[in-house]
């Protein structure tokens, strides 16, 4: 007859084993104080935690994150890329941007998944253009542990906080300057309008170290799409103004853009201040001359099929609908043309140099009457008899201007 096993021995052992992690959690304060270089050997702020990570378990302060309410908004900021995120995503954003707000070298998260944490990551930037100091590296650091579903998160940041006080300092100062030149009572469109005027005109367009970020506007007065983009979206924010921060791709580079989506009572419209500040479709020498450095009006609410012709957004999220036209720079001010007739543009044009204007442009809404513009008012000598008018109105004996097609969005420029 076989004797059975007696299971005293692992019963004992486990009940040791048990006894030894319940000790190590209610003394761990005592054994981190007499243990200080601990620490370095387990490479977390918290080695009790790090052992018992060895057992499976997570650590307390992934526990309480798990345990925190989810905030669903932030005041001043539309979060549009955070109202497409799942539940576990949204409370890893939330995690991110507690974390990069208080400038936090490394902290928790309860998301691992390289996928998963960079796609929060790039909701969180593209909803936050006042972020500026995080580094917005298209992929971020993290140490994981094994198939855990958290790890830590290591954002980087890009300036000082001497730098800091001279970006946020040149912030303020902006605004303010902007907040100056908008009459009371302005409506969202007109916002916008000076927003894009007023961004344009204190930028350049020059690759720099600083140029994906708004710090590169505000501070620098240089920036690339990015910048442009994320000061549109910072400035009309702060005046109450739904604005989106998009990227995509452009038929005519392999570089990528960036460009905006504002919301107009109720309608959403693109707006692109990089390609506004762009005016090197002009003919001959006038992009040159600093007198006609003008603003490109047919990027502020352009057309949507026009735009998208050339500019794609970017598949990670799904982005609002742009259908309208009615706030489109030459709708509202009665210089789209849907057929062509000579009379009409003349008209038009005389009534700009009447409102003493030294830019003159039209567009049409359909190719044929564009081409048919085009061969007279750029090939032929339609633009003389304006020309005359406008030296009769300014009773000038010779005048020189420069003219200019936009083909994309079918429109004629005239520069006196």
């Amino acid at each position: 007859m076989k004797r059975k096993k007696s299971r005293l021995p692992v019963l004992l052992f486990l009940l040791i084993l048990l006894g030894g992690l319940t000790a190590l959690w209610i003394y761990k304060d005592e054994i981190l104080k007499k243990l200080p270089g601990l620490e370095s050997v387990t490479g977390d702020s918290n080695p009790v935690d790090r052992v018992l990570q060895l057992f499976g378990a997570e650590p307390e302060e992934v526990r309480k994150l798990r345990k925190a309410e989810l905030v669903l908004t932030d005041e001043g900021h539309t979060e549009y890329y955070f109202s497409t995120l799942p539940e576990e995503e949204k409370r890893c954003y939330r995690e991110m941007l507690r974390g990069i707000r208080e400038r936090e070298e490394q902290f928790y998260i309860t998301l691992s998944s390289d996928e998963q944490v960079n796609h929060v990551y790039k909701a969180l930037l593209f909803d936050h253009p006042e972020l500026y100091w995080v580094h917005n590296r298209e992929h971020v650091y993290r140490t994981v542990y094994g198939d855990s579903d958290y790890c830590l998160f290591s954002p980087g940041y890009t300036y000082t906080e001497q730098e800091m006080q001279e970006i946020d300092a040149s912030m303020e100062e902006a605004y303010r300057e902007l907040c100056s030149l908008i009459p009371e009572g302005a409506g969202e469109y007109e916002k916008i309008s000076r927003t894009y005027a007023y961004i344009i005109d204190l930028t350049e367009y020059v690759p720099s170290e600083h140029d994906q970020s708004i710090a590169g506007v505000f501070w620098k007065k240089e920036a690339v799409c990015a910048g442009y983009a994320g000061a549109i979206q910072y400035l009309l924010e702060r005046l109450g103004i739904e604005c989106l921060y998009v990227e995509g791709d452009s038929d005519d580079s392999d570089e990528g853009h960036a460009w905006n989506i504002v919301r107009i009572e109720g309608n959403y419209y693109y707006i692109d201040a990089t390609n506004g500040d762009q005016p090197e479709f002009l003919i001959g020498d006038a992009v040159s001359l600093e007198e006609h450095k003008t603003i490109i009006y047919d990027y502020l609410c352009p057309f949507p099929d026009e735009y998208e012709i050339t500019y794609t957004a970017d598949d990670d999220f799904t982005i609002p609908d742009c259908s309208a036209v009615d706030y489109n720079f030459y709708v509202m001010n009665g210089a789209c043309f849907d057929t062509y007739d000579d009379g009409q543009v003349y008209d038009l044009c005389c009534l700009r140099i009447d409102n003493n204007a030294a830019v003159i442009r039209f567009k049409f809404s359909n190719r044929a009457a564009f081409d048919e513009a085009v061969k007279n008012w750029i090939d032929g000598d339609a633009a003389s008899d304006v020309a005359q008018y406008y030296m009769q109105v300014h009773d000038m004996e010779r005048v020189e201007y420069h003219s200019g097609v936009l083909d994309s969005f079918m429109t004629i420029y005239y520069i006196f």
